[in-house]
């Protein structure tokens, strides 16, 4: 029996590698919209960040997720992926 690879990405804000699963995944669409990915299936450009509100606060202070996407994030994703992380 083979063993499975577990897909391994990298948070954002504190740039630590772990299992996909454990982490959150922001999307940007071909529009430039910003979504939360609770599937880890919807299409676009992904960043993937630790449920962790210490880790989004990295991430909003400098400004990576906006590195990421090279567009500018609203306080309204950060709003969203805060009660997202609180409520796990």
């Amino acid at each position: 029996m083979a063993i499975r690879k577990i897909p391994q990405r990298r948070c954002v804000g504190c740039g630590q590698s772990k299992d996909k699963r454990e982490l959150l995944r922001v999307v940007r669409s071909a529009d430039g919209d910003i979504s939360i990915d609770i599937t880890g299936k919807k299409r676009g450009r992904g960043a993937y960040i630790c449920k962790d509100v210490n880790c989004l606060a990295l991430a909003k202070k400098g400004k990576k997720l906006e590195r990421a996407f090279e567009i500018e994030i609203s306080d309204e994703i950060y709003e969203k992926l805060a009660q997202e992380i609180n409520v796990e």
